[in-house]
């Protein structure tokens, strides 16, 4: 049986070696659209810091890794896929029938409709290319412009300001990480960053990108109407799954590509896991698009086992962030905007830089933002995963959310009664 994996990012080096451990004579193709060896997009920033090389970013340390474990490895972009034939097409020219086949191409950088976005000078932060380009750039006291202040754009934020450029970011968005954080978070994330040194402009959005003249190499015109003289721009705008390949393969997609709880797709025998799938969460019972590092790789797994006959599902889509902004730590859970007819309980502490605010669906604790409470991360995700009816603690929690602890304990020693007394 031919396994054919479609990107060999973690999730599918992991989905690889799984299947090669539960099915050692089948054939396994590893394809990766890009000329490096496997690595993970999330080291990249540990690149610009200096912290590692570029070895560093490798998924797998040994050179010979693949071969002793007899996965072939392919560099090719996915051009179609023919589900009806069971093929893929590719752009060198090539094609390969499959039996099974895990779609894990992950997600491409989002290009900002701004006049000069194309200029030498201006780059995307996804690729070790685009790091080589960027550490040329970035240099102590260089003027850089960072368009986008979500998720990936604080990473990257975070490590150009420990090269010492002189920061601006712009965000259209009223706050900082605004797909992660509400309001009150995103803003004393914003302050933070600020008083940290980076300036941040959010509601404002980059107009235009030209040759700069005066001994800078561009400048940028925002809507504010300041216009500013920079080295470098990078550009942070989020994401897109990266399934144009797939359009009239036959393989369902909405914002990526629709998978079951089994991870696979509305094609028997195909899958998908990481930021190009759009996975059914248990939990919420809806499709969502989760793209984190560690869901990708539970996906894959869970792929990798249905693959090989070995009846597998995903019980939980993770629906968790967790942030570092220069050295302010926040977190999202599940449904942190909240959910309709649903209550919240808000508290901040400004000096301290702390922010906790929880969503209710009835006595259901179904989101989270928490900025500076590190040590309640396991309580809140343990009480949004088990969706634990909190009964009176839903009051008590509304008078004072600091009260975390003392309610999943009472909580899931209850529910642990309860399955006992059943049982």
């Amino acid at each position: 049986m031919r396994h054919v994996i479609l990107g060999n990012g973690p999730a599918g080096v992991v989905a690889s070696e799984l299947i090669r451990k539960y099915a050692p004579n089948d054939e396994i193709v590893l394809v990766g659209a890009e000329p490096e060896p496997s690595y993970s997009r999330m080291a990249i920033p540990y690149l610009l810091m200096g912290k590692i090389d570029e070895a560093g970013t490798y998924l797998r340390k040994n050179p010979a890794h693949f071969d002793l474990l007899g996965i072939r490895l392919k560099t090719a972009r996915a051009k179609s896929v023919n589900a009806r034939l069971r093929s893929v097409s590719f752009d060198d020219g090539t094609t390969l029938p499959f039996d099974r086949m895990l779609i894990a191409t992950g997600s491409v950088p989002l290009r900002p409709a701004i006049p000069g976005i194309d200029l030498p000078g201006v780059h995307p932060c996804w690729t070790l290319g685009d790091a080589r380009k960027i550490l040329a750039l970035a240099r102590p006291g260089a003027r850089v412009l960072q368009i986008g202040a979500g998720f990936i754009g604080c990473i990257i934020m975070e490590s150009l300001a420990a090269r010492g450029v002189k920061l601006t970011v712009v965000e259209m968005g009223d706050r900082m990480v605004p797909r992660m954080m509400g309001q009150g978070a995103g803003g004393m994330i914003k302050r933070w960053v600020q008083k940290k040194g980076v300036a941040v402009h959010t509601s404002t959005r980059v107009e235009l990108i030209r040759a700069g003249g005066d001994g800078a190499p561009l400048e940028a015109q925002l809507s504010s109407g300041q216009r500013m003289k920079v080295d470098l721009v990078i550009s942070a705008t989020g994401v897109n799954p990266s399934i144009d390949f797939l359009r009239d393969s036959g393989i369902d997609c909405q914002r990526g590509v629709l998978t079951d709880a089994r991870t696979q797709t509305s094609v028997p025998g195909i899958y998908a896991a990481g930021d190009c799938a759009e996975a059914f969460d248990a939990v919420t019972r809806k499709p969502t698009v989760s793209a984190t590092q560690p869901n990708a790789v539970d996906q894959a797994s869970c792929a990798a086992l249905n693959m090989v006959g070995r009846e597998t599902q995903m019980s939980w889509v993770t629906q968790i962030n967790v942030l570092d902004t220069l050295g302010l730590i926040s977190s999202s859970f599940g449904q942190w905007q909240g959910v309709p007819g649903g209550e919240h309980v808000e508290r901040s502490d400004e000096e301290a830089f702390k922010f906790l605010r929880l969503e209710f669906d009835r006595d259901v604790l179904v989101g989270a933002n928490a900025i500076g409470l590190t040590e309640r991360v396991g309580v809140i995700r343990g009480l949004i995963q088990a969706r634990a009816r909190l009964g009176e603690w839903k009051d008590r929690l509304l008078r004072d959310p600091t009260l975390l602890g003392e309610a999943f304990i009472a909580r899931t020693q209850a529910q642990d009664s309860w399955l006992a007394r059943v049982v």
